[in-house]
């Protein structure tokens, strides 16, 4: 399910069903599985000036509908229609690779960073930086940092976004007289009072593998900074660095204030532990908000920035997963999709959009923000003033690395965390073979 930081319900895919179509998303799609076909006759994108076909994988009712009202915007302004191509989100996923290599859609539905930079440096879509010359002005620095490809160019058009943050409720920090911590330090100090307090420090469920890996992230980029956490992600770096064994000496520290029984617990599960006040702190995407069914206690609801731990990055990074747009290799109405994307580049269409589904922030720093609950104020303002924005671990990196190697090598080291240096070794073996695939 989608989540509204405003506590709204909102039908759609959950964080673990992305993953998984995600996951296969840089592989080829399996022999005997029907194929995505482009929206125009034959397969072929419409040649038509006054049509643009779109790729979707906004399946589920709220997006399906929240993007049909951006299209219809659009066409009212420009008299252009966009032929959507909609396909099941998962189906979409795992067969991006051979729909790209036939013949795709003028525009598609994507990921922001190394995702949308795979298929850049593939030549499976075309730069777009006419489009960026009109709408740049819009953007923040670090969400166009997220829409370049490895060439330098710009390949993507970014519409939502949402961060990843330690949440907590307020009723509870101020009962027990906590301050939000802004170190490391801080950090570890507040999960010692948590735990002789009777609570759980850090509410944690990993039975889907993937909530692990955005812990990874968040000590990562905070210890070794941006750089180097985008060079390691993207098989430039080793895993076999000293700065990486730091990163997991760090979490080690963290493991004992933990909840328990992780392997087993859903990441809602988890989150109930918050809702009922048995834990103190959760790290997680807004999407938690889902959980806080009633209106009291998601009003009690806030979060904070990972703390420093590094001062030369202190808290300037933030995961951030970003959605948006990208132009395939040789789009049939060029005109047309420079018309679309220069319109999705605008902050009225991300405002259209969140009128619908509210379930995330707009990826402008000019959106208006009068319609936004509390916490997605706090996490448009929180995004927009980062130095650099991250897009998850399985975003960032090879799906077929994060899915195969990361995932259960996380889960490892949770369960034996004395065994890093041969975790590490095998992982960065693994790396060089999966990596060297390309």
């Amino acid at each position: 399910m989608r989540i509204s930081p405003s506590g709204l319900h909102v039908p759609g895919p959950s964080r673990r069903n992305v993953l998984r179509g995600a996951g296969s998303a840089a592989l080829l799609a399996g022999a005997g599985i029907p194929l995505l076909s482009a929206c125009g006759s034959s397969g072929s994108s419409s040649s038509d000036s006054k049509t643009v076909s779109l790729g979707s994988n906004a399946s589920d009712a709220v997006p399906k509908k929240a993007y049909q009202s951006v299209y219809d915007a659009f066409k009212k302004s420009s008299g252009v229609t966009v032929k959507v191509n909609t396909k099941d989100h998962n189906t979409f996923q795992e067969q991006i690779n051979s729909y790209l290599q036939g013949t795709p859609d003028d525009v598609f539905n994507w990921f922001a960073g190394y995702r949308m930079q795979f298929f850049a440096a593939k030549g499976l879509a075309s730069p777009i930086d006419d489009v960026w010359e009109k709408i740049g002005a819009n953007f923040p620095d670090a969400m166009k940092k997220l829409s370049k490809g490895a060439d330098g160019k710009y390949y993507f058009v970014p519409l939502t976004t949402y961060p990843w943050a330690i949440f907590y409720r307020k009723s509870v920090f101020q009962e027990k007289g906590y301050t939000v911590p802004t170190t490391w330090d801080e950090l570890v100090a507040l999960c010692k009072q948590m735990k002789k307090d009777g609570l759980v420090p850090i509410a944690f469920g990993d039975k889907d593998a993937w909530p692990a890996m955005g812990t990874f992230d968040q000590i990562n980029f905070r210890l070794n900074g941006y750089d180097f956490h985008v060079e390691l992600m993207g098989g430039k770096a080793a895993w076999t660095d000293s700065k990486v064994k730091d990163v997991f000496d760090h979490w080690a520290e963290l493991l004992p204030y933990h909840q328990d029984g992780f392997m087993g617990r859903t990441w809602q599960d988890a989150a109930q532990t918050l809702v009922s006040k048995k834990a103190g702190m959760y790290l997680l995407g807004t999407f938690v908000a889902q959980q806080f069914t009633n209106a009291s206690d998601l009003a009690d609801l806030d979060f904070f920035p990972f703390p420093e731990i590094n001062s030369a990055y202190g808290q300037d990074t933030v995961e951030a997963p970003t959605d948006g747009f990208m132009v395939s290799k040789s789009p049939k109405n060029h005109d047309g999709v420079v018309k679309l994307l220069e319109y999705l580049g605008t902050p009225a269409a991300e405002e259209t959009y969140l009128k619908t589904d509210p379930s995330v922030v707009a990826a402008s720093n000019k959106a208006s923000t009068a319609a936004y609950s509390t916490l997605q104020k706090k996490a448009f303002d929180m995004i927009g003033a980062a130095k650099s924005l991250t897009q998850f671990m399985d975003r960032d990196s090879r799906p077929d690395f994060t899915s195969t190697v990361m995932q259960p090598g996380l889960q490892k080291f949770l369960q034996n965390p004395k065994g890093v240096d041969s975790l590490l070794s095998s992982i960065e073996r693994q790396k060089k073979t999966i990596f060297a695939s390309e």
